[in-house]
């Protein structure tokens, strides 16, 4: 790995592409300084530096030449970055979601607004007032999307799939594998796919709406929602992270879904049976963190039995 590749991408970084791409990504992450210096002579920008990283991409923080502020993301999979290019897109006239510059899909890059402050929730580590959580995920819900934009939007039912069949993975390769049950697991994806398949609120979903995915843009742009996987369904999915993240009780969780499921017009008991599905896929990921013995991790495993 080259010096300047270092400086963009950090060994957990390069460890999670490996993951999700195999051992080409690091052919990849070879030619990664030849792939941002010509993204940036031709879109006119300096890096400054990298940003943090997701699963499937690489953040880079840049200047414009006209002095504002961006963020190039680059990944090994540029089908998955032009559509998220052509998802931000639906989501443009709401301005909760970043401006989209540039975007090449055949080499799998996109040139975005920087949010500011730009901090996610998750790095905050401070769970917001649930209702300004229902005004996010209302603006995203209620927005006209075109007869020609509803192809880019998955059904639910795909994306529940893939939720699961990753997870399932994830619990069985690591630390996870002694603190959740198989069929613990089975018993939510069975759930999940029985929910994905109503017609009940169905609208255009975020479709990975967590506290990482959330940036506070400060007063002038509250929350910003990053990296959609736009899909097509029941309007309670996108709240399902929020009833549940840091919750230290089932009554606390219960709190938070009375104000959710009325904020965004989803019934409380639904709202609810979509945390009991996911329970097991919350599980892993706090397993897996070494967190096992967490008050969080009581409550979401709890949430699982039900």
């Amino acid at each position: 790995m080259s010096d300047v590749t270092a400086q963009l991408v950090d060994d957990k970084q390069r460890s999670r592409l490996v993951r999700r791409f195999g051992s080409g990504a690091l052919n990849w992450l070879d030619g990664l300084p030849e792939l941002v210096t010509e993204l940036a002579e031709r879109w006119a920008f300096t890096v400054e530096g990298g940003g943090p990283h997701g699963q499937t991409s690489v953040v880079v923080h840049c200047r414009r030449t006209d002095g504002t502020a961006a963020v190039l993301k680059v990944s090994p999979d540029p089908p998955l970055i032009a559509a998220e290019a052509r998802v931000l897109a639906v989501w443009q006239p709401t301005r909760r979601v970043p401006g989209v510059y540039e975007v090449d899909a055949r080499r799998g890059g996109i040139l975005m607004e920087a949010i500011e402050p730009g901090r996610t929730i998750a790095e905050t580590g401070t769970v917001p007032p649930m209702e300004r959580i229902s005004g996010l995920i209302n603006e995203l819900h209620e927005v006209q999307v075109t007869e020609s934009a509803l192809w880019e939007l998955h059904p639910l039912d795909s994306r529940v799939n893939f939720i699961f069949d990753l997870w399932e993975r994830a619990r069985a390769d690591g630390p996870a594998a002694d603190f959740v049950p198989a069929p613990l697991m089975h018993h939510g994806h069975s759930l999940a796919r029985g929910l994905a398949c109503g017609d009940e609120n169905v609208v255009p979903l975020h479709g990975d709406l967590h506290p990482g995915n959330v940036l506070d843009g400060g007063a002038e742009r509250g929350l910003v929602a990053i990296d959609p996987r736009g899909c097509l369904g029941d309007a309670a999915v996108d709240a399902v992270d929020w009833a549940v993240w840091k919750a230290a009780s089932l009554d606390e969780v219960n709190d938070r879904i009375a104000v959710l499921a009325p904020g965004i017009g989803v019934p409380s008991q639904r709202l609810l049976r979509w945390c009991v599905a996911f329970g097991p896929v919350f599980a892993t990921a706090l397993a897996n963190r070494g967190r096992a013995n967490s008050a969080e991790f009581k409550v979401v495993m709890e949430l699982a039995g039900w």
